[in-house]
């Protein structure tokens, strides 16, 4: 059957998205199926539900601290379940008696100092202590035994069973530069046709990286933690480091880019002259941002390539600029291209004075060269 190209785009997407989802997947069942194993061929329980619902929700939190939202995870379950079978073992099960024994048991979660994990879990596992299987006397052990067999077993799957944490890395931060170069590419065109509606669009495109930075940023520290603690996954560790470092320089970029496009926005508005060297500078950075990715896939020694020297150039070319043209626009707009050159070039491993040196000796270059170039002849 025939289907509209857009409608095989969708479906191919939501076929890549399992793909890429294939690998937890696998990891949740295995952990819930070999939980269920052990709590029933072991154990000899006959309904240990709460092992692989254990499982499941220790393999769906968030890698970064996992360890330690894994024992909240426990001690919540612990709680829930001791509150219900005291509880319900004496009063019954009822509305009222639920209501009861979720507010009991989140309480003592809170008192205990738990976070929001640790008293979210207690308040769910009362819950399923009354209402699927309420105790016929007093705390039935086997549940709390399930819950941290269950809790262990996601723990060993995420360990022996990882994710590839470089791929999450570069996964996440290649929407983060094709959306930053794109963001600056449309102020260097907006300047460059005077068209202050389109600056409004850049701003608003600059603003909207916040959610793809935040994204870059957790998967940072995901793939972090998965590296430190699954073995298979250790020699990753020192690319991983590069991209740990870049994260925050990234984040300062996208914070200056947000301010250059608004600094744009106000020249347009206010009828400032902006000379064509800031849209060639900013063209640059969005160059340098493209070719980030890459860099980070080359060792720190090795890091002169594209994106340096266009990140250095960007900062040259404004820095030209404001020699020639001295209005308060043109002053901030190059003082945000040198502060994007100067983060980038940090994410790439030169300490910040560094960069800062390689921004000021490029600049002398470039004026070098302009001021030993014959004049151009007029008429």
């Amino acid at each position: 059957m025939f289907l509209p190209p857009n409608r095989q785009m969708r479906i191919q997407s939501r076929l890549d998205d399992v793909r890429r989802a294939a690998l937890p997947i696998a990891q949740a069942s295995l952990a819930a199926g070999v939980a269920w194993l052990i709590a029933t061929d072991v154990f000899g329980h006959q309904r240990p539900f709460f092992a692989p619902i254990s499982a499941i929700i220790c393999l769906g939190a968030t890698y970064v601290e996992r360890g330690r939202r894994t024992v909240e995870l426990m001690i919540g379950v612990t709680l829930g379940i001791a509150v219900g079978d005291l509880l319900i073992a004496g009063i019954g099960v009822g509305t009222w008696q639920l209501m009861l024994v979720i507010a009991l048991a989140m309480a003592t979660a809170v008192f205990v100092g738990g976070g929001p994990i640790l008293v979210t879990q207690a308040a769910v596992s009362a819950i399923l202590v009354v209402t699927l299987q309420p105790p016929d006397q007093g705390i039935y052990w086997g549940r709390m035994i399930d819950a941290f067999t269950g809790g262990l077993l996601g723990i060993a799957v995420s360990i022996l069973l990882p994710v590839d944490p470089l791929a999450l890395a570069r996964r996440t931060v290649r929407p983060l530069l094709d959306e930053l170069a794109g963001a600056l590419d449309d102020v260097a065109d907006a300047l460059d046709a005077n068209d202050a509606t389109g600056a409004e669009r850049a701003l608003a495109r600059a603003r909207a990286l916040d959610d793809k930075a935040g994204a870059f940023h957790h998967a940072v520290l995901a793939a972090g933690e998965t590296a430190r603690i699954a073995p298979p996954r250790w020699r990753t560790r020192g690319q991983l480091a590069q991209y740990a470092h870049a994260d925050p320089q990234l984040d300062n970029a996208v914070r200056n880019t947000r301010v250059l496009a608004r600094g744009a926005l106000r020249a347009l508005q206010l009828g400032d002259h902006v000379p064509p060297g800031i849209g060639h500078a900013l063209r640059d950075l969005a160059t340098a941002v493209r070719d980030f990715d890459a860099a980070l896939a080359t060792s720190p020694d090795d890091r002169s390539g594209v994106a340096r020297t266009a990140a250095v150039r960007a900062a040259a070319r404004a820095t030209l600029v404001l020699e020639r043209t001295g209005n308060l626009s043109v002053s901030v707009l190059v003082g945000q291209v040198r502060s994007t050159a100067v983060d980038l070039l940090r994410g790439l491993g030169l300490d910040g004075d560094d960069a800062r040196a390689a921004v000021r000796a490029a600049a002398r270059e470039v004026a070098t060269e302009e001021l030993a170039a014959p004049p151009e002849r007029v008429g």
